[in-house]
């Protein structure tokens, strides 16, 4: 049954969002620390390390859907849901561990990091998936989904921002043997231990919030299925149309915005010339952004709608941000490495962070909304399958960002154990002139496809109206379709 508007208690909201401190955990340590670990670190070609997360990749392309599948079918007196989360999050801690602690001996070393990648990015979905699903579970208001939303974007960024805080202050600092902390391989081994720790404790504490809730025997059992009807049911859900056309706006959006945070440490250190002092800095700044847009998108939503807010913002947050490597260029920025630089360049990212985190919370509260248009084409509630359709995304992107900036790398001519402050001139010119255009042509057409983007708030009211109203004249009908 279509669940009903109401204003749900604060308890379950934050409960739900916490859950995705896990995927901001492994978010943080794919997209800022995993290809300088195993390229500059490690010492495995950075085109390698981009090979190793496509590979993973496509691995995603036939666990994700069957994920979410299984976890809309799943049958147990817990619920759809909570029996993957009690159970996802263990091995999840050990793979993560596994990934950031490589064996000494780097004969396998592509072998390894391909194998413990696939590992970590299948766990995640088996907990993020299940737990994303529950947002247009637990109601089908179309503000309240925005509010739940939110909620997931600020635990997932805080989660993904204390590790990285953890990881500039505690774990990864400088000693007489590396100038740079974020070359000190002896950080990065904590650095997996904390995240697996704050991984197990987020999931587990998020499925105990909403348990009295959520868990309980659902009211139809699914019927038999054979792999091909479900591959055939999966599609279905992926091939409505508003689901097309917010999915490929999203691969877009996150590819570049995933490129964005995997070159940034790159950027920092080789471009900008960051010293320890705003290193130490930048996740506070990370976080306001975070909190601007956490309290800005919701009235944002009401006043403007959904797909205006995404639109708008992916405009805004890329001038804000290409506009310091124009300066750049253009010989109109203060010298990189001194106080003025570090701190204009921060007062950008506040403002070019908080609209990208806005677009993306914009694109997931849609998404929520395309449930019950695909329910209304094809009889089922099929809240896994788009919830691993997003996933998959989200995957896609860090992937695409990871192996575009390998490539980006390779072109600009930055070498493995380069040094801050002593690569040439023409190495930073090209990697900063690549970057600026790839992120603009990203912006331009995610935007164009946002804008497509066919539910509003009012017709999906309309057809919450019209999905009550069949239910009511034929209250079998949902059984008929689980």
């Amino acid at each position: 049954m279509t669940p009903q508007a109401e204003k749900l208690p604060t308890r379950i909201v934050l409960a739900n969002g916490f859950g995705s401190v896990a995927y901001g955990v492994k978010d943080n340590g794919f997209s800022t620390f995993l290809l300088i670990f195993y390229s500059q670190v490690v010492g495995l070609d950075a085109k390698l390390v981009s090979l190793a997360l496509m590979f993973a990749l496509i691995a995603d392309a036939f666990v994700d859907p069957l994920i979410g599948h299984l976890s809309d079918r799943t049958y147990t007196r817990w619920g759809r849901r909570h029996p993957w989360l009690y159970i996802a999050p263990w091995p999840l801690a050990l793979a993560w561990m596994m990934l950031w602690s490589p064996p000494d001996d780097h004969t396998h070393i592509f072998a390894y990091l391909v194998v413990v990648a696939i590992l970590v990015r299948t766990l995640v979905s088996a907990c993020e998936v299940p737990s994303q699903s529950l947002v247009a579970e637990l109601t089908s208001d179309y503000d309240e989904r925005t509010r739940i939303t939110r909620y997931r974007y600020l635990f997932a960024w805080a989660g993904g921002l204390f590790v990285f805080f953890l990881a500039n202050t505690v774990f990864l600092r400088a000693d007489a043997n590396h100038e740079f902390g974020q070359l000190n391989p002896q950080g990065y081994w904590m650095f997996g231990v904390a995240g697996a720790a704050i991984m197990i404790v987020s999931v587990i504490v998020s499925a105990l919030g909403q348990h009295k809730r959520i868990a309980h025997l659902p009211s139809t059992r699914p019927a038999p299925s054979s792999p091909l009807n479900a591959l055939k049911e999966i599609g279905e859900s992926l091939r409505h149309p508003a689901a097309l056309i917010l999915l490929s706006a999203a691969m877009i959006a996150i590819s570049s915005t995933q490129m964005t945070l995997t070159i940034s440490n790159f950027l920092y250190l080789y471009v900008w010339q960051f010293d320890e002092t705003f290193f130490a800095i930048l996740p506070f700044v990370l976080l306001v952004t975070v909190l601007t847009a956490f309290t800005t998108v919701q009235p944002l939503h009401s006043r403007f709608g959904k797909r205006a807010t995404a639109v708008g913002a992916g405009i805004v947050a890329t001038l804000v941000w290409v506009t310091p490597y124009a300066l750049r260029i253009a010989g109109a920025w203060p010298a990189e490495g001194t106080p003025p630089s570090s701190i204009l360049l921060l007062a950008f990212m506040l403002i070019s962070n908080s609209a990208a985190i806005i677009v993306m919370v914009s694109a997931q509260s849609m998404l929520a909304d395309v449930v019950e248009a695909s329910q209304q084409q094809t009889g089922r509630r099929t809240e896994g399958v788009f919830a691993s359709g997003w996933m998959f995304v989200q995957k896609c992107g860090t992937a695409i960002g990871i192996g575009v900036t390998g490539v980006l790398l390779n072109f600009a001519g930055l070498e493995s154990h380069a040094v801050p402050g002593q690569v040439g001139e023409p190495v930073i010119d090209r990697l900063t002139i690549s970057y600026a255009a790839l992120v603009t042509v990203a912006a331009v057409a995610s935007s164009i496809i946002f804008s497509r983007f066919p539910i509003t708030r009012d017709d999906h009211e309309a057809r919450l109206s019209a999905l009550e109203a069949a239910s009511s004249v034929d209250p079998d009908a949902e059984a008929a379709h689980p």
